[in-house]
């Protein structure tokens, strides 16, 4: 949670108290950082003293509420001064709550909690990101998946981090990016997606944009905040030789290492309209190659053809035939390998 207060001595106290109380603080003492910090690194919940330098903390509310990205934010104004005016602008601007100083604890405590918990359902119930979710689902038949490809990268993504022994939360946006993981497909032309031979450069180019423009789509979405670098990063490779940033080693966000190598499976043992599926054999025997080449760890392999030995298949097995990438990892005529 943000909380802005430029009073030392009852930053200190409520720093404390919420603490003791299992929240995460993070404290600023003036209005223009908080707006900063609202917009910088979302919290759940904004507890604003009413005087603050800069910016007060009524405008930070409504320069807030007026933003896309921070607009659902729960915020609670808190004042010493009593004035009637006041407590209206703070509502008329947004405010969740408006506490009277000094405060009560346990008013303070039971409304934080429950405006959190709020949050959380609004979160997981935003319609935009619940189109975002329909519209990913769209993309695996656009794409020339069979049916289920959205699901299975969810399940394979989740089972995966289990092992790595990931937490509940870790888990939930494994899999919102397992199934967001490449939204941005919908800004590239079909005939690029299926054409039945290899990319020329510039269309090689045009795919590998997808990770930019999906992270573009969900940027504005507090509830898929998350999800951004998975989308975004899912194809960068552990030698730097993957897109859009040639990031390395562990540069590269653990999620976004995982849906990539969830994605990269999937789509070798997938068919497509320009070549047969590779076995489940074939395609984790092609995963250890690209651990010597360098593009994955080589423990993360290990810990995925497990899941792969255990038969975690969401709707049987994948099928199975001879060959190789999806759409997004063919190599192009000329120009550098996926």
């Amino acid at each position: 949670m943000l909380l802005g207060e430029d009073d030392e001595a009852a930053a200190s106290f409520l720093t404390r108290l919420l603490s003791q109380h299992g929240y995460a603080v993070d404290r600023v003492a003036d209005g223009r950082a908080a707006l900063e910090h609202l917009r910088r690194s979302p919290p759940d919940v904004a507890l604003l003293d009413v005087r603050m330098p800069h910016i007060d903390g009524v405008d930070v509310c409504r320069r807030a509420k007026s933003d896309p990205t921070t607009r659902l934010i729960p915020i609670l104004l808190m004042t010493g001064d009593g004035e009637q005016e006041q407590y209206v602008d703070g509502l008329r601007a947004g405010a969740a709550e408006f506490l009277r100083k000094p405060l009560d604890t346990d008013e303070l405590l039971t409304r934080l909690g429950s405006l959190v918990r709020m949050k959380r359902y609004t979160d997981d119930l935003e319609p935009v990101a619940t189109v975002m979710m329909t519209l990913a689902t769209m993309i695996e038949a656009d794409e020339g998946y069979s049916e289920g490809h959205c699901h299975r990268m969810a399940n394979y993504a989740v089972a995966l981090g289990q092992r790595l022994g990931l937490n509940d939360d870790e888990l939930q946006v494994l899999r919102r990016g397992a199934f967001l993981h490449d939204i941005g497909m919908l800004a590239i032309p079909a005939s690029v997606l299926h054409k039945p031979a290899a990319l020329e450069p510039e269309e090689y180019r045009l795919v590998q944009s997808h990770s930019v423009i999906g992270e573009s789509l969900i940027a504005n979405m507090r509830s898929l905040q998350s999800v951004r670098p998975i989308v975004r990063h899912h194809h960068e490779r552990f030698d730097g030789s993957g897109y859009p940033d040639g990031l390395r080693g562990d540069d590269i966000p653990l999620a976004a290492q995982i849906v990539g190598l969830v994605d990269a499976f999937e789509a070798m043992t997938s068919p497509r309209p320009y070549r047969d599926a590779m076995s489940v054999e074939a395609a984790v025997e092609q995963l250890r190659r690209h651990v010597q080449r360098g593009w994955w760890r080589h423990d993360m392999v290990e810990h995925f053809v497990g899941v792969v030995q255990s038969r975690i298949w969401p709707a049987g097995p994948p099928p199975s035939g001879p060959s190789a990438f999806g759409a997004h990892e063919r190599t192009p005529v000329t120009g550098p390998s996926s």
